[in-house]
């Protein structure tokens, strides 16, 4: 991925304001991202919202990466209608690392980390009802890391509950 510097307005006035906590502001392909450390999250996403117009939290997932030392990007896509905007914060976290809820500033994060935690097995501290939201509470793995293929799958639920042999 080429991505070029994302410079302008907001850029210079969070890199003020958050200093350290932001190492890069980037963009690619028109679309704007900045990279937070796991500890400045909610600030950064609480800045957005009340200062600078950010107040649709659209999305959040993540991505696995497991040959890199933070094996996880946390990845929020934020909206500002007044703006007319979309851009991203990313995180990058170790495997067992944890990030604070986002639910203290947007209560619509509440399902969708609970999919994050659902899918990749990570966990957001504080949030008011961490557990699974799409598969069973039984389910063993996390679908979505890359360790996790389709033959890897929790074969003993899919035969109980499906009665058929995983991967077919």
């Amino acid at each position: 991925m080429v991505t070029a510097p994302w410079e302008g307005e907001l850029p210079s006035v969070l890199a003020a304001e958050f200093s350290d906590q932001i190492p890069a502001f980037l963009s690619y392909l028109g679309q704007n991202f900045l990279v937070a450390k796991p500890a400045a999250v909610i600030p950064i996403l609480q800045s957005l919202k009340d200062n600078h117009g950010f107040d649709y939290l659209v999305d959040i997932t993540a991505v696995h990466w497991p040959k890199r030392d933070e094996q996880f990007d946390i990845i929020y896509v934020l909206y500002s209608f007044r703006r007319n905007e979309r851009i991203r914060i990313k995180v990058l976290l170790k495997d067992g690392e944890r990030v604070a809820t986002a639910t203290t500033v947007h209560i619509t994060a509440d399902w969708l980390e609970r999919e994050v935690y659902d899918m990749f097995g990570i966990e957001f501290d504080g949030h008011p009802n961490m557990r699974r939201i799409l598969l069973p509470d039984e389910w063993s793995t996390f679908p979505l890391r890359k360790e996790n293929g389709i033959l890897k799958m929790d074969q003993k639920w899919v035969q109980e509950n499906l009665g058929i042999e995983s991967g077919q």
